[in-house]
């Protein structure tokens, strides 16, 4: 029953509903708390706590106009993009800093995956977001929201094969792309 409560409080969101938004959120925080925790396990040098993350990102979601989330899989995509550019953000910044010059790895949930260079990952992902947004927006709800096959599936609306298909050519060009980055200057 919570997880109807929880669907019926997003959609009462979607429709203006301060109250029901901040509801949605406080039921949602431990799987935000997961998903950073899950983010930020074994970074290197990383500064930021996974309350941090979390905070950051929400407080980027509640600054959204009208956002359209049809449901907990569709919050979780939302965040996980979020919690990206959060994370994306704290990287260049501790790459300006002249006193540390750490590389912030991504360490994903994904069996066989990472850790990953975030600002190089990041990178790819731009290319592959220029190429095929779609298949970009895949990486990211697996690897930054730790998001399974079938709740890709739900946000997407695709079939969990095809999911699981471009979810292969995805790995696969992100590979080819991580280990042959474009040169900058």
């Amino acid at each position: 029953m919570l997880a109807k409560d929880t669907e019926m409080l997003i959609v009462d969101w979607g429709m203006g509903d301060t109250t029901a938004r901040d509801r949605a959120i406080a039921r949602l925080y431990p799987e935000l708390q997961q998903i950073a925790s899950a983010r930020l396990r074994r970074e290197v040098g990383s500064s930021m706590s996974t309350h941090d993350l979390v905070n950051d990102a929400v407080e980027k979601i509640l600054r959204i106009e009208n956002p359209e989330i049809g449901g907990r899989s569709h919050f979780v995509a939302l965040a996980s993009r979020v919690m990206r550019n959060v994370l994306v953000d704290h990287a260049r910044a501790k790459s300006t800093d002249k006193r540390h010059h750490h590389k912030v790895e991504l360490n994903t949930r994904i069996q066989g995956e990472g850790p990953f260079d975030l600002a190089r990952l990041n990178s790819a992902l731009v290319r592959l977001e220029a190429i095929d947004a779609e298949l970009m927006e895949i990486v990211e709800m697996r690897y930054f929201g730790g998001m399974t096959v079938p709740e890709v599936a739900e946000v997407t609306g695709w079939s969990e094969p095809t999911v699981k298909r471009r979810w292969q050519v995805a790995r696969a060009w992100l590979a080819d792309a991580m280990s042959h980055p474009l040169a900058h200057g």
